[in-house]
């Protein structure tokens, strides 16, 4: 059983997103705050966090850079009606995907399946991408350049497969999103250029060059063709 550890100083609001991710079959449990969660991450091991960036005791975008200076665990960040700096902040921060509050207990339900669906991508038989000097395992979900580990949250690896599958093809923004939902969903198309900048940021040796992943202006996004 998959357990989710949502951080949430609401109370009403995380007893809400608790009841109904148990209902959907995971194991759910609360934080109140940044201090009580980190003891929470800690001592529980939670296979996603839900994060809300506005906590009593502290910014959840700091918990964010914690959690990502430890590695690659699913997060999905709430952040109150209109605070658009805090969501693309949180998402090239590395969170994989983010939710406006008031929300629907349902959408969390299915976003948080989403998330957890990424890390678990890949067929049975090993599946590998090439292109210069990039290797793209999918099915270990890892990616080397020169031999060296890259490391990818779940989305950025999925976006990275969807445009590598297919090199020289433009993907729009709709269509990217549509691949790391999954699920049908309010879009919010910059979220996509919040993540493609971590990708390249990750990636490419020189980000203004564009080595793998090409801008398409108008349009969206596209992974280099060798050919």
């Amino acid at each position: 059983m998959e357990t989710v550890l949502i951080i949430e100083d609401e109370s009403a609001l995380a007893r809400l997103a608790h009841d109904y991710l148990v209902r959907a079959g995971f194991r759910a449990i609360t934080a109140s705050g940044a201090l009580e969660g980190g003891s929470r991450l800690r001592a529980d091991a939670p296979d996603l966090v839900v994060l809300d960036l506005g906590l009593p005791d502290g910014n959840g975008l700091d918990l964010l850079r914690e959690l990502r200076r430890r590695g690659n665990l699913p997060v999905i960040i709430l952040t109150a009606r209109g605070e658009e700096v805090d969501r693309i902040v949180g998402l090239e921060l590395g969170a994989d995907d983010y939710m406006v509050k008031p929300f629907s207990p349902n959408e969390l339900v299915a976003r948080v399946r989403a998330v957890l669906r990424r890390g678990t991508m890949g067929p049975a038989e090993p599946t590998r991408i090439e292109a210069a000097d990039l290797v793209v395992d999918i099915s270990r979900m890892r990616v080397f350049r020169n031999g060296d580990v890259i490391d990818f949250t779940a989305t950025e690896f999925q976006l990275l497969v969807t445009m590598a599958r297919e090199p020289g093809r433009v993907f729009t923004r709709g269509q990217l999103l549509s691949a790391v939902h999954g699920v049908m969903i309010e879009a919010y198309e910059r979220a996509i250029d919040a993540h493609v900048k971590n990708i390249r940021r990750k990636l490419e040796l020189n980000e203004t060059r564009e080595q793998y992943i090409q801008t398409v202006h108008g349009v969206g996004y596209r992974f280099v063709d060798a050919d």
